[in-house]
């Protein structure tokens, strides 16, 4: 099958296209803003695709069977409205405008990646705009199948390797919050290995899947797994969410900014998910955090 990858040269759609090329059985093409500054992967083409340019979309989806759309922000999740870096612009509106090109085109399958809690009636910005999106999916009249993540973390990520490098060279490690909000943290590689299979799985067609490790863990026992992975120790030092919004309100305005109030409110999240369907769906068993830090650190 022709399968677009929309956010293909991003963390998390980077994987998905080395995992859908790793079997050879699909046409693979990335949409990104700009092909020409793109890093080259053999055996993949490369299309032009905006999702604030309708034109473009029109065009990229021609003649696609299958598209995944894993298209994030830069500088995720520290918004910028003035580019039009916000979820509600790419996560909400961009997926209707890629929506409807893949419909007007007669793609016959979409697989979309949310995220975890995104569900109706809440009043975050980023599930409002992720409910938003899968709105748009679900009545679309394609054929789809809907991921929510929890923490994906692997190499290249911009988060979990931000306290990787805090282990290896700071003398304590900075935690926002209390440190005791629980996550399901997955590896990109089972994430990747989830949605390249989602593009021809028959039993996935129209469900929606939650991905996690099995058991909820506290950042501060993330942060623990970390030192013990790279047998480091390194005290952790609590800044109350509250006291880092105050200097984040300036500092957002920065460009590509580190932090905003809003980001805080983001990745200090206590969200779970029930990875068991997916797991009996796609056949696999999520790694244990332990495991996958172990696997791309050592990598």
């Amino acid at each position: 099958m022709h399968v677009l990858v929309a956010g293909g040269t991003g963390f998390i759609g980077g994987h998905v296209v080395e995992e859908l090329t790793n079997g050879g059985t699909h046409r693979v093409t990335i949409m990104t803003r700009d092909p020409d500054r793109a890093r080259r992967r053999a055996g993949v083409e490369y299309v032009r695709g905006d999702i604030s340019d309708p034109s473009s979309l029109a065009e990229a989806t021609r003649e696609v069977e299958v598209v995944v759309h894993c298209v994030q922000f830069p500088n995720h999740p520290v918004e910028n409205p003035a580019r039009g870096w916000t979820y509600e612009k790419v996560d909400g509106e961009g997926t209707e405008r890629m929506v409807a090109a893949c419909r007007a085109n007669g793609v016959r399958r979409f697989v979309y990646l949310s995220g975890a809690g995104a569900r109706p009636g809440r009043s975050e910005p980023w599930f409002k705009a992720k409910e938003r999106a899968e709105r748009a999916v679900m009545t679309s009249g394609m054929e789809y199948v809907i991921v929510r993540p929890s923490w994906i973390y692997g190499p290249e990520d911009r988060s979990l390797n931000k306290f990787v490098a805090f282990v290896k060279y700071l003398p304590v490690v900075p935690v926002i919050g209390s440190g005791q909000e629980k996550v399901q943290p997955i590896s990109v590689f089972d994430v990747a290995k989830v949605v390249a299979a989602a593009v021809d799985n028959p039993a996935a067609t129209n469900q929606v899947f939650e991905l996690g490790s099995r058991d909820p863990l506290t950042m501060d026992e993330i942060l623990g797994t970390l030192q013990k992975v790279l047998g480091k120790h390194r005290r952790l030092v609590h800044q109350p969410a509250w006291l880092v919004k105050i200097p984040a309100s300036v500092i957002q305005y920065l460009p590509n900014a580190p932090l905003s109030p809003g980001a805080i409110d983001f990745i200090t999240m206590d969200e779970r998910v029930d990875p068991s369907p997916a797991e009996r769906a796609f056949g696999v068993t999520f790694t244990p955090l332990e495991a996958g830090l172990r696997h791309y650190l050592r990598a």
